[in-house]
């Protein structure tokens, strides 16, 4: 098994070619990242690389190998995110085995807009509507979808292939995590398979295990936009720099221990019999983006604008780190954990 830690050397000339402006275009950076994910995926299938299940007793292990695709590439990451969370969660669900050429998706963001719907047939589940953010839209060959039911919401598995599932044209004009290829998908009709009961899907210890691997990943992009402050520090001493450089030093390793620290306790509780995966996931998920969005300021107030207007890789790395936080509900996350640390119960 590879150390994911260790790019290969396909990586290494990857980076090489960064100077060409297709990383800054939305349908090569689309491609790209499309050709990387179907590599890594044919490496999770052969077990040349490992991504544990959380609860395992290897949690750290997974956490440390989502931040080591995050560090070379969040457009990457995403994607390798979602589908190992897609196997996870058939894994917790008794849903379908994944095949070893499939490629997953998680799809089960519900903004504000349209959403999907799901109808009993005689002839099974279908599903109508249009679900927005579904990453690897047109890479994935199967996503998990969240849609409403006349029960209650459910989630789904479906094959992208087919007449039935549609990227909506335009509708993910991002540049940072362009790559990450998340536009609206149009549902017209689609066959799909329900995968476990009303709710199971948020209600599953899994989903806050899960929401963890995420900021992993947040984690990982933050190493890689500290490396243009690195490099500085190594020129010589500075009181400036040095000053910015120890300042995310400190917050940066505090995240790494917190990761760790949730890992071991995911591996000591993974059916969360003592109901702390909620709290644990908020604080942990708020703390890394705190720590991400400060790195930010502190290598662009260190190293100005030059890495910014003059290293492709590190615009990319801010740009994509900047998008990918969003994935966190800021102040209505931390309003929530503000209330259950209120309870008597709360705190833990």
């Amino acid at each position: 098994m590879r150390d994911v830690s260790s790019p290969p050397a396909a990586d290494l000339e990857w980076r090489s070619d960064l100077d060409e402006d297709s990383g800054l275009r939305p349908g090569a950076a689309r491609r790209e990242t499309a050709q990387r994910f179907s590599a890594v995926v044919s490496e999770i299938a052969s077990g040349a690389l490992d991504f544990p299940l959380p609860g395992s007793g290897r949690t750290s292990q997974r956490f440390a190998a989502l931040r080591s695709v995050a560090q070379r590439d969040l457009c990457l990451a995403r994607l390798v995110e979602g589908h190992t969370d897609a196997i996870a969660i058939l894994a917790e669900l008794a849903g379908p085995a994944p095949g070893p050429a499939e490629r997953w998706g998680v799809w089960a963001a519900e903004p504000p807009g349209e959403s999907v719907t799901a109808t009993r047939t005689e002839a099974g589940w279908r599903l109508e509507g249009v679900k927005q953010y579904c990453s690897g839209a047109h890479s994935c060959t199967h996503a998990l979808v969240t849609a409403n039911a006349e029960d209650g919401r459910r989630l789904f598995a479906i094959s992208t292939d087919g007449p039935g599932c549609h990227p909506v044209q335009g509708s993910w004009q991002a540049i940072g995590m362009a790559g990450s290829d998340t536009p609206d998908v149009r549902i017209t009709d689609l066959p799909a398979t329900p995968v476990g009961g009303v709710e199971a899907y948020v209600q599953r210890p899994g989903f806050q295990h899960g929401g963890i691997g995420v900021a992993a990943c947040w984690y990982g992009g933050a190493l890689a936009v500290t490396e243009p402050l690195r490099t500085a520090a190594r020129r010589g001493p500075d009181p400036h720099t040095d000053a910015h450089l120890g300042a995310v030093d400190i917050q940066l390793h505090a995240a790494g221990a917190l990761l760790d620290q949730a890992a071991a306790e995911i591996d000591q509780d993974p059916l969360d019999s003592s109901g702390a995966a909620r709290l644990r996931s908020l604080r942990v998920r708020a703390f890394i983006e705190e720590v991400c969005s400060a790195t930010l300021s502190h290598v662009g107030r260190a190293t100005g604008a030059g890495p910014l207007c003059h290293d492709l890789r590190h615009a990319r790395n801010v740009a994509d780190l900047g998008v990918y936080l969003r994935q966190h509900h800021a102040e209505h996350n931390l309003a929530e954990l503000g209330g259950l640390v209120a309870r008597p119960e709360g705190v833990r």
